[in-house]
């Protein structure tokens, strides 16, 4: 019996944490009572939210890691592309625009304008990287980024879950098989005395819902270290803080807020018609610069509404070519920006419930359900034992 006890405890463990996480949809007849869904795909939005709030409020302090970014080292980082790509857009334009004028020109001619329109491109992604720095949260959302990962791939939130949370499992686990040896033995010794049928299906309902509150409330509790006699007692996930503040970074860095990621945001998101403006006009001033004392030449040959065009349409094309252009510095804004490293050591600055707040809310909602599910799993086994006993 107390072999069976513990094996009740652990069966009903390993089934609070599957039902945790598994199905990742609705599996059942009808939502949400004839059926089930995994308790963290089916709470996803909010717990994304949380997420999200967390790492935006507490762990990343966008103004601050952007000001990490050196515009004369990212310019340097792109120059290969950037030349390129502002070669293209000059002779487009010009043939576009001006192509009489283009073709009459030599092809040093050609080579020399291409080149002093190049000379300014350096200048120019400074002055919008300048630009975006002093201005982030204006065409920034960097929640957004957080909640459209997540929300993306819902399997993420899953796997950042389970991930930080293995040891805390496999403590819940083990608890199982421990709490439901002794209670076994407590069994053991009423069923020897009562002979009752009952006893066997209401101990296993006992051990499958006291072990699964039990193990639950062990991961997190006590907060702070407590002294029961020798023992020293704390809850799992709080005395793990070191070791899930780098897994959690390292995720999140590698996942979530990722360069790539806060890039389609910037050029895509809901705030990017501020910066696409503010690229824009920052294009339109260099050109006019580069132009410098020749542009009223360059109007009156070309005509200034015609200037103006050529202006414009050569900003358009080279925010057209900005998303490629910009990738090449990837793996320095990677290393610039230091996502991994800022989040790991602000959340060792968090206080206790706001560290507990990573994991806590997969469990809090739905606790009772799991704690549920454990004891009808224990008292059907209960049943079983009777039956196998008595007949």
């Amino acid at each position: 019996m107390p072999v069976i006890a513990a094996v009740i405890g652990y069966l009903t463990k390993r089934a609070a944490i599957e039902m945790m996480f598994r199905p990742l949809r609705f599996v059942g007849l009808r939502e949400p009572w004839l059926g089930w869904q995994g308790v963290v795909p089916r709470n996803s939005e909010r717990m994304i939210r949380v997420s999200a709030d967390l790492l935006t409020e507490r762990l990343v302090d966008t103004k601050e890691i952007f000001q990490r970014l050196d515009p004369g080292r990212l310019a340097k980082e792109i120059e290969g592309p950037l030349l390129v790509v502002v070669d293209e857009v000059a002779r487009e334009v010009m043939r576009e625009y001006q192509p009489g004028l283009w073709e009459l020109l030599p092809p040093l001619a050609q080579e020399v304008l291409v080149k002093q329109v190049q000379a300014g491109s350096p200048l120019m992604v400074k002055r919008i990287m300048a630009e975006i720095q002093e201005n982030i949260d204006d065409v920034l959302d960097i929640r957004q980024v957080a909640v459209d990962a997540l929300t993306r791939d819902k399997a993420l939130l899953i796997r950042l879950i389970r991930d930080i949370s293995k040891p805390e499992m496999a403590f819940i686990a083990r608890c199982g098989v421990y709490f439901g040896l002794v209670l076994g033995l407590v069994q053991t010794v009423v069923w020897a005395v009562t002979k009752n049928p009952l006893v066997l299906p209401l101990f296993g309902a006992a051990i499958g819902w006291f072990t699964d509150w039990l193990a639950i409330k062990l991961v997190f509790f006590p907060r702070r270290p407590k002294r029961i006699g020798p023992l020293r007692l704390q809850g799992v996930f709080q005395r793990r803080r070191d070791e899930v503040a780098k897994q959690y970074a390292e995720i999140v860095a590698r996942e979530v807020m990722t360069v790539p990621n806060i890039l389609a945001a910037v050029l895509t998101g809901p705030r990017a018609d501020r910066l696409l403006g503010m690229i824009h006009e920052t294009v339109l001033r260099t050109i006019d610069e580069q132009a410098g004392a020749a542009r009223p030449v360059i109007t009156v040959a070309v005509g200034a509404e015609r200037y103006q065009r050529m202006k414009h349409a050569a900003a358009d094309r080279a925010m057209r070519y900005l998303p490629d252009t910009i990738k090449h510095a990837t793996d320095y804004a990677t290393e610039a920006l230091d996502i991994r490293d800022t989040i790991a050591t602000r959340m060792r600055r968090l206080t206790r419930i706001e560290y507990e707040g990573l994991l806590r809310p997969a469990f809090r909602q739905d606790e009772w359900k799991l704690i549920a599910v454990g004891a009808v799993i224990g008292a059907v086994i209960g049943e079983l034992q009777v039956l196998l006993l008595l007949h």
